[in-house]
């Protein structure tokens, strides 16, 4: 990891939170306390920040600086509140088409959902704070930029963004292997939000149960499953394909 992406310390924390700048997790020493740590958890939790107690031998073996305790990553990518997403999407008169991704690991699929998200028309990727790879440097070489030109909404629970996208109108589409629809006879012209899971657990059962349609892509023989990324281009492609076909009505 690049060394310019760590903020060590606590007021040079406090100050990166304070200018806007996104911060991918923060690790703190697991006997922590004093000065400004409850401000930091405060300004952590506001802003979606995991916060992962460590031992001090892991915080020394990324800086020789005085660290005070706190080292955390800068993101490489701006976060964007779910709900500022949906309210510009849908100003710009278009039916927002957002990925969810449940477990999904890792960065080398994560860059490259984005890049076809991009491809494809999709304007926002949503992501647990936990649980899922890091949005790092290889992420973004893995999505060819395309990281930077799709929103990115990071959130603590992916129930309570669920709620949200039915709270806005969107369904919430479970992608999925055991079921009896077909991704090419799934409506996405209409708002929708695609949830992907990892690819040996699948979606969580609470996520699957509060999802208002569930598909599947078809698969000859009897292989176990598509990669995720790949899984992730079909729908996408085909949700492209419909929307070609049928455009939005304008005004």
């Amino acid at each position: 990891m690049k060394k310019s992406s760590f903020i060590i310390g606590r007021q040079p924390l406090i100050e990166a939170f304070e200018s806007g700048k996104a911060i991918d997790k923060i690790f703190m020493y697991k006997n922590i306390n004093g000065e400004n740590i409850q401000h930091i958890r405060q300004l952590a939790k506001d802003n979606h920040v995991p916060i992962q107690m460590v031992p001090v031998e892991k915080l020394n073996s990324f800086t020789k600086a005085n660290h005070q305790g706190v080292v955390a990553i800068a993101a490489v990518v701006q976060y964007t509140g779910l709900q500022q997403v949906i309210d510009h999407t849908v100003s710009k008169g278009e039916h927002p088409l957002f990925i969810m991704l449940d477990g999904v690991t890792d960065v080398r699929n994560i860059g490259a959902i984005a890049r076809t998200a991009v491809c494809c028309g999709a304007q926002c990727i949503i992501i647990p704070d936990k649980g899922v790879g890091a949005l790092n440097e290889e992420t973004m070489k893995s999505s060819a930029g395309a990281l930077e030109l799709v929103y990115i909404s990071r959130v603590t629970s992916l129930a309570h963004a669920v709620d949200t996208l039915h709270l806005n109108g969107i369904r919430v589409l479970a992608a999925e292997m055991q079921t009896a629809k077909k991704v090419y006879e799934v409506d996405f012209v209409t708002p929708c939000c695609i949830i992907m899971g990892n690819e040996e657990k699948g979606i969580q059962h609470f996520l699957s149960k509060a999802s208002d349609e569930h598909f599947t892509i078809p698969i000859a023989g009897n292989f176990d499953s598509y990669n995720v990324s790949v899984a992730a281009g079909i729908i996408l492609y085909e949700a492209m394909k419909q929307r070609m076909s049928y455009p939005l009505p304008q005004g």
